[in-house]
């Protein structure tokens, strides 16, 4: 199995003793309704299961000191009333006399995770755990959180596993100083957070949670922080922050393991409760700071990321660290929306294809102006103008903050800082009270997102054949794995026949065969019945074969069609430039947009120059454009490596559901197609080796074009228009 499942039905036992309505949304149902819709989904029978263990005293002084774990020890005898005096000293935290047990077999299941994919057991993985662990601090219990999982997990990697470099990703919608502050001097681990923000106002109201806190000495540039300052961040935001300001860093820092602080109270629907009266206590910060006398901690999410945009996550870091991906849980407090998002992230992991996203594919703005106030719960006062690109503006805060420090940013252009004046025009989000009718409205709107992805998985259903291969006798002798499908069929002659007739080149045998097995493999596409294919036709005829296979997409279902053709290949000339079809051109002689729909671009010549392409350029065109099949072409001269060939199919998997087809060259099909094959049943692609920047030639090509785009393209611009 290429997935493991860490949990424990133990640690389900703390649970709040106390009234406190702070507190009571971390609850033992967050695992046991998400290990229910695990396996309602038949999710938890595809993966190894893994009892989770205690992690020893030992493994959890690699963050903690002695005095607080031996302080968390000692709650085991504590009565209640003890429990209730001590758990108000910190910030937003209840302790129970089983808290010591479920939080060591909280780091022991990420400890196991660990060992399972760095061994080579499994692939990848997720820990489902409770408590969660972020927040916590070397000497502090924090946010829920009593001992720091992924941070003693990452600890455990270099010491027991010899890595030198770990990527921390974590996408919880409260930002984890805990984890920052444990490695923000420590080069070694690239810690990476989006977070409410609100310029300080949202919990844990720290200074260094903003963009410009970038690390300390020798970590600087390792912790990167995108502060999120306006509510209502949805699909688009996350994954333009993925493209333009995670991933060129990921690539560059070259990670040898990835670790998730997977945190679903990002998601839609979260929670169901905000802020009550405080009840003191330290705040976020290490000393005083702003939170300690704020009348209430804000746990509300507010976001409207749908579960689905997880898996689109989770696929897009499965191509770094050779997919060595371990995910362990943190918040999430909205029951169903919390589950889904899990459910979404084990079918990454294990390989399936991601559903599409929802919704208009342009990075958030706020719906219109609304009333703001002073942190600490004040009445709200005036009005706040509405900054309509907030979630630009956190892009090109953090993009400016870390180009410094890193060559990917700098050679996708310079990133004007953001004048303070403006950027500070945004403020705290209103208040929303249970029970009231914003409450009611945002509670209606996430029942109906949630009630839409179950719709959305009975009518995408895990296809029978997630990758089908129609090669010809040539390739005969190609290892294949063992559950990609080699298919031998044709299309009916009559069919196959009729679209020859189009091109004189299609009516060789040769050709006319080739056809008819593309053909067949593309039916199986558009029907429902094959996620993926690759496909193999002589030289002569690929051009001849690629105009058929738009047609024939374009008439029969697909509504929108992306195709990324590499190499010496021309856009057919009769065409419709109708909306319905985006031609992009990879190898093409300059940087050029004849329209909207039609782009083409040099091939970089260097790793660097190739990631920026795809992330800064194909990636953001892609899903902008929502297409239902994506066509990837191979043609004359197309200079791919094989790695850089099988990133980018990997990449485009994710844009248009998993529907892939793939065209090459007949006689360069063996290598390139059994790589791919694999790619598309869940590992990762090779390495593309050393970064190493993109040429002033292609870095200008790059800008040019973008540039070019952007007015059209809402999901290519990485800073908001200056307001003039």
């Amino acid at each position: 199995m290429r997935t493991a499942l860490v949990h424990h039905e133990d640690m389900t036992a703390a649970r709040l003793l106390w009234e406190d309505p702070e507190c009571e949304i971390e609850r033992p149902e967050r695992l046991t309704t998400a290990l229910e819709r695990l396996r309602q989904w038949g999710l938890e029978q595809r993966c190894l299961q893994l009892a989770a263990r205690e992690a020893s005293e030992a493994e959890l002084g690699l963050v903690h000191s002695p005095e607080y774990v031996s302080l968390v020890r000692g709650t085991q005898t504590l009565s209640t009333r003890e429990l209730q005096a001590l758990s108000g000293q910190y910030d937003a935290v209840y302790f129970h006399p089983s808290t010591f047990h479920c939080a060591r077999l909280a780091v022991g299941a990420a400890l196991q995770l660990v060992d399972a994919v760095l061994t080579g057991a499994v692939h990848n993985g997720l820990a489902l755990v409770r408590p969660p662990g972020h927040h916590s601090q070397r000497a502090a219990a924090n946010g829920f959180c009593v001992f720091n999982n992924v941070a003693i997990a990452a600890k455990y990697a270099k010491q027991r596993h010899g890595l030198h470099r770990i990527l921390i990703v974590d996408w919880d919608v409260h930002h984890g100083q805990g984890i920052q502050y444990i490695f923000e001097d420590d080069p070694s681990v690239l810690y990476f957070s989006w977070h409410r923000y609100e310029h300080g106002h949202f919990w844990p109201y720290l200074r260094e949670s903003d963009a410009d806190a970038v690390g300390q000495g020798q970590g600087r540039g390792f912790t990167v922080n995108l502060p999120w300052n306006q509510v209502g961040m949805g699909n688009a935001d996350y994954v333009a922050a993925f493209l333009h300001v995670l991933l060129p860093v990921a690539f560059e820092f070259d990670p040898e393991l990835v670790l998730i602080s997977a945190g679903f109270d990002s998601a839609i629907g979260d929670p169901e409760v905000r802020a009550w009266p405080g009840r003191g206590g330290l705040p976020g910060a290490r000393g005083p700071g702003p939170g300690a006398h704020h009348a209430g901690l804000c746990f509300q999410g507010q976001m409207r990321a749908t579960p689905q945009c997880f898996s689109h996550l989770t696929q897009l870091l499965q191509v770094l660290a050779g997919g060595r991906v371990c995910a362990v849980l943190e918040g999430g407090y909205h029951l169903e929306s919390l589950s889904q998002s899990v459910c979404m992230v084990v079918k990454a992991l294990l390989g399936d294809p991601a559903l599409p996203l929802s919704g208009a594919m342009e990075p958030h703005h706020r719906f219109g102006a609304r009333k703001v106030g002073r942190a600490g719960g004040a009445t709200p006062g005036l009005t706040a103008p509405a900054s309509p690109h907030s979630a630009l503006e956190s892009i090109q805060s953090v993009r400016a903050a870390q180009a410094p420090h890193w060559k990917s940013l700098r050679q996708q252009g310079s990133t004007p800082i953001l004048n303070p004046s403006t950027y500070s025009l945004e403020r705290r989000a209103s208040p929303v009270s249970p029970g009231g009718p914003k409450f009611k409205a945002a509670e209606a709107q996430a029942s109906a997102a949630l009630s839409s992805l179950l719709d959305q998985l009975h009518l995408n259903p895990t296809l029978p054949v997630r990758t089908a291969v129609a090669l010809t006798a040539l390739d005969a002798a190609l290892v294949l794995p063992a559950d990609v499908l080699r298919q031998e069929g044709s299309a009916p002659q009559e069919e196959t026949r009729a679209w020859a007739r189009l091109h004189e080149a299609l009516a060789q045998d040769k050709a006319l065969t080739a056809l008819g097995k593309v053909l067949h493999l593309l039916n199986g596409i558009l029907d429902g019945q094959v996620s993926s294919g690759i496909a193999a036709t002589p030289e002569p005829a690929l051009a001849p074969t690629l105009d058929v296979v738009i047609r024939r997409s374009l008439s029969h279902g697909a509504r929108r069609l992306l195709c990324v053709a590499v190499g010496q290949l021309d856009r057919p000339t009769d065409l419709a430039d109708d909306g319905r079809n985006l031609w992009l051109n990879i190898r093409g002689k300059e940087a050029a947009a004849p329209s909207k729909f039609q782009v083409s671009v040099p091939l970089p010549g260097t790793t660097g120059g190739f990631v920026s392409c795809v992330l800064a350029l194909v990636l953001p065109l892609a899903y902008g454009f929502q297409p239902d099949l994506v066509l990837v072409v191979l043609g004359p001269a197309h200079g791919l490596q094989v790695p850089q060939a099988a990133l980018l199919a990997s990449l485009l998997r994710g844009p248009a559901g998993g529907r892939v087809l793939v065209l090459l060259e007949q006689g360069s099909t063996s290598q390139l197609a059994g790589v791919l094959a694999r790619v598309w049943q869940g590992e990762a692609p090779p390495g593309l080796g050393p970064f190493s920047m993109a040429s002033p030639e292609d870095t200008q090509a790059l800008i040019s074009l973008r540039g070019q785009l952007e007015a059209e393209w809402k999901m290519l611009p990485v800073a908001a228009p200056q307001v003039p």
